[in-house]
């Protein structure tokens, strides 16, 4: 298959990238699931946003902040300086966020010094992506192939000539392009307990350490701290940080409460884990006693109907909670511009890591970030187009690549712990 840019997953990143890209150029976007199946849809709490000029410095000390000061200035003045731009195209692509009095509403999270989060109920990554897909799939020039995954990249001399796939049947087969953007999301798959799809397994990180492309803080996993605690097996609950931004507190098995719920999630996590030890317990218990019940199923109605479902009235009692893995830091190292340091390959997205979390992600900045690198991958292919040269098209031979993925299998998580070892 000849496509001109292809595009590896459908979250946010990989769905405005393709929005953002010219419309004479034809797309092609895979997916290992199906396109509603990804991280983005899952989103509860919100997307970041500088309030206004006076919200910048504050903005950008609270990610550092959160992010141990390791976080890339340049990233994030970036990522801050365009927030209200990104903002205003996703409005303009029907995303409804909350308002009051005719205005846009603002929650704050945990290590935010001010509000400054949009929202759509607790289901804001939901709203945002099903607008984007819904765009993408009215695009004649973008095509969205489901149950399709990127198994390795096509490489030619330092160039990224597309991706070998494999299809839902099995079949192996190539799709050559000018540009690839891998958007393959995060690493939750690779562990027992996360709030990620267990589908998600860092393929963009295997096919980058296959081929010599440079990674980043691939020690660097965010835990969330309060996932809803369960006995089942599966993808764990995320009870949203905005929860405990609208005041919701934690207790110890004797009822008493034991850490302020607002610092960084790296260190509510700490706190959580310190506390089950002490009593002995598996789990510790949030309270939404400290907030109106109507504001629970106004705000919040998702978690009110999945808990009532495990059997908690969480306007009434306190929820068992646990942390779990949550998000990826690290990852393909790219520049402010998402190029990885393989010729005409781009990541974007929870895959890539271009230094905005530093070690810790500050809440609600993962929506922003991908929209904006995503956008500005976009922006930067599209210049690329001016320059390209004429060349001959790459010979593939999808028979060479069958079971090529088996190669890849585990050497995200040994490159991990590696990483780990080192350090």
């Amino acid at each position: 298959m000849k496509t001109d840019i292809v595009i590896v997953g459908c979250g946010v990143s990989g769905l405005f990238a393709a929005l953002n890209l010219p419309k004479d150029k034809r797309i092609t976007v895979i997916t290992k699931s199906l396109a509603e199946e990804c991280d983005s849809y899952l989103a509860q709490g919100g997307i970041c946003v500088q309030r206004d000029e006076n919200d910048f410095w504050p903005f950008y000390t609270d990610t550092q902040q959160a992010g141990h000061f390791e976080c890339d200035p340049l990233s994030v003045k970036t990522m801050i300086g365009r927030s209200r731009e990104i903002i205003n195209d996703l409005i303009s692509f029907g995303v409804e966020f909350e308002k009051r009095d005719g205005e846009l509403s603002y929650t704050k999270e945990g290590a935010h010094s001010k509000p400054r989060i949009l929202y759509s109920a607790d289901k804001t990554g939901e709203a945002i992506t099903s607008k984007l897909l819904s765009a993408v799939r009215g695009r004649d020039n973008i095509t969205l192939i489901e149950y399709t995954a990127a198994v390795d990249l096509i490489t030619d001399r330092d160039l990224c000539r597309g991706v070998v796939c494999r299809d839902k049947d099995g079949s192996y087969f190539g799709i050559s392009a000018d540009y690839t953007v891998l958007a393959t999301g995060g690493i939750g798959g690779l562990f027992e307990h996360s709030t990620n799809y267990p589908h998600l397994t860092g393929d963009g990180l295997a096919f980058s350490i296959g081929h010599g492309v440079r990674l980043k803080n691939i020690d660097y996993i965010q835990i969330h701290p309060t996932t809803l605690y369960t006995k089942n097996k599966g993808r764990s609950f995320l009870i949203s940080e905005s929860v405990r931004g609208e005041g919701a507190i934690l207790l110890d098995k004797n009822g008493n409460r034991f850490t302020d719920e607002l610092q960084p999630r790296d260190v509510v996590t700490n706190a959580i884990y310190s506390q089950m030890e002490l009593d002995g317990t598996d789990f510790v218990y949030l309270s939404l006693a400290p907030i109106p019940k109507e504001e629970i199923l106004t705000h919040f109605p998702t978690i009110y109907k999945r808990c009532l479902e495990e059997g908690y009235d969480i306007t009434k009692e306190p929820v068992p909670v646990v942390p779990a893995q949550h998000y990826f830091m690290g990852g393909i190292a790219v520049d402010q511009k998402s190029r990885t340091d393989k010729a005409r390959l781009y990541a974007v997205g929870e895959t890539a890591c271009n230094g905005v979390h530093g070690k810790n992600r500050l809440a609600s900045n993962s929506l922003l970030e991908s929209l904006v690198f995503a956008k500005a991958a976009a922006e930067d292919i599209t210049l690329g187009y001016s320059a390209l040269p004429d060349g001959d098209e790459p010979e593939i031979f999808p028979e060479k690549y069958e079971n090529c993925d088996v190669k890849y299998k585990n050497l995200v998580l040994s490159a991990i712990e590696k990483e780990k070892k080192r350090i």
